[in-house]
């Protein structure tokens, strides 16, 4: 399909200086086909700078299946959330349904949330919708930032590349974040969770050993690096935040919990004091939480993934040691 897709907008006419204003962009899209927790939550920061960026605008999501609604339910602008079927095949008409609601409904401005995927080409290309963003890069964009791999802020550097072009001043703000927006009361909610679970005034480290595939580091593996938590650590809560499918990686040795309302985990997670689990859309979840996130990359691309911001950062294990994981877990716990 790559193959197949690559040239798709090369039609495309790119429109002149001068033609686009912010005030007229007011029906935006913004296309991710991915049903994962992650990659929707990756989405959170394109979504955040189109908002930002043009006032009176409101966004209408093109996603596939997964948690969409939770994860932009605080967005008062996001107007819309057309689902894709995680399995098109069982239900063409659903599937055909998603993509004439896109083709029916004209938009001023057209994402594609990620590059790569070869629908999310296809469904920019027949969108209605002056100004499309395909999601290419250039080497100009490339070499000018040193962080421009990250599949979060590629789009947003796009985004301000495109306008500019088009002689539209734009943000020289820091890049957002992932954020799901939790409230008040949702974080109220969680502490009095995370209070019943550990009973004690002391701060709390908050570990996930679960992981898919090959992401996933074994239970010795774990077991070492839990043991030398606690030594390190003996003045601070440790739990484990468990899946959808009870594993425990250290035999559910630390009080641990378990929620299948992602708002709730983000909860209890933003009343933590750092969140240290393997690459996952958990991993995301607590930096989308605003929760300081430490991400172990073995497998995947640390550069494209790796959470940010908060004090987060990605080590990737097999060019580091567990020496050096605890001195860049001090540097936010101290």
């Amino acid at each position: 399909m790559g193959s197949i897709t690559k040239r798709v907008g090369s039609s495309y006419s790119e429109p002149k200086k001068g033609d686009l204003k912010i005030e007229d962009i007011k029906n935006v899209l913004i296309i991710r086909p991915n049903h994962r927790l992650g990659n929707q939550l990756l989405l959170t920061p394109i979504v955040q700078e189109v908002l930002n960026t043009f006032p009176n605008c409101t966004v209408d999501l093109f996603v596939k299946g997964g948690v969409a609604h939770p994860v932009f339910q605080n967005y008062k602008r996001v107007n819309k959330i057309i689902k894709l079927p995680r399995k098109p095949f069982n239900n063409l008409f659903k599937y055909a349904k998603s993509w004439f609601s896109v083709k029916n409904k004209k938009y001023d401005l057209v994402i594609n949330g990620d590059k790569n995927s070869s629908s999310g080409r296809l469904l920019t290309q027949s969108a209605k919708a002056p100004f499309k963003l395909f999601g290419e890069s250039t080497p100009e964009i490339e070499n000018k930032y040193a962080d421009y791999e990250h599949i979060s802020k590629y789009p947003i550097y796009n985004l301000r590349y495109f306008l500019e072009k088009l002689g539209v001043s734009t943000s020289q703000n820091k890049l957002p974040l992932l954020d799901i927006k939790l409230t008040d009361a949702e974080i109220e909610n969680g502490k009095i969770i995370l209070d019943n679970l550990i009973k004690n005034n002391k701060k709390t480290i908050c570990i996930y050993t679960n992981a898919t595939g090959n992401k996933c580091y074994p239970e010795i593996w774990w077991e070492t690096f839990y043991n030398r938590l606690k030594q390190e650590y003996p003045h601070y809560n440790i739990i484990e935040m468990l899946p959808i499918e009870n594993i425990s990686k250290i035999n559910f040795k630390a009080p641990h919990f378990y929620s299948k309302d992602i708002r709730e985990m983000g909860s209890v997670l933003r009343n933590t004091a750092i969140f240290i689990a393997a690459d996952n859309g958990v991993m995301h979840l607590a930096s989308a939480s605003l929760v300081p996130t430490v991400g172990f990359f073995s497998v995947t691309n640390e550069n494209k993934y790796k959470p940010y911001g908060n004090g987060s950062f990605a080590l990737n294990t097999n060019n580091t040691n567990i020496d050096d994981w605890f001195k860049a877990i001090h540097k936010i716990l101290a």
